[in-house]
């Protein structure tokens, strides 16, 4: 199973350079979880800078995987590995969601580079952003 964090998302939706590292992961649909939390993050990222339309047609790419929502055992489990890990809320919650389903968890946060079952790749500069780019990546493959 893989989980990919939502900075991985928007690398994949806004074709930066990480895309292809990302793309094997979120194309195999069947093999992917999504963390609740990366919906509202890559939501409004999206709607911040490309409008409503492009923020929900990346949803719906999003949900053709499974939606791992956020529980009370979840939440708490996560404050325990911010404390562990010292991680942001955020990436403490998408983390614990990857490793109470035995997932990886693929990233480009620094954040996490160090850390079991992580599949890092470093945020490369760019000449775009997601401004300038469309949700416009071919539809994952279930």
């Amino acid at each position: 199973m893989n989980v990919v964090d939502s900075s991985g998302w928007l690398e994949y939706f806004a074709a930066e350079p990480n895309a292809d590292f990302f793309a094997p992961a979120i194309e195999d649909t069947a093999k992917l979880l999504i963390p609740a939390l990366c919906l509202y993050e890559v939501f409004k990222r999206i709607l911040q800078q490309r409008g409503e339309g492009n923020a929900l047609q990346a949803v719906a790419v999003m949900q053709q995987s499974k939606v791992v929502e956020l529980t009370a055992d979840l939440a708490l489990t996560a404050a325990r590995t911010s404390t562990d890990y010292k991680l942001p809320m955020a990436d403490s919650i998408i983390l614990t969601t990857a490793n109470a389903h035995q997932a990886t968890l693929w990233t480009q946060d620094s954040d996490f580079k160090d850390i079991d079952n992580v599949q890092f790749i470093a945020k490369r500069a760019t000449s775009s952003n997601l401004k300038h780019t469309t949700v416009g990546r071919d539809q994952p493959k279930g």
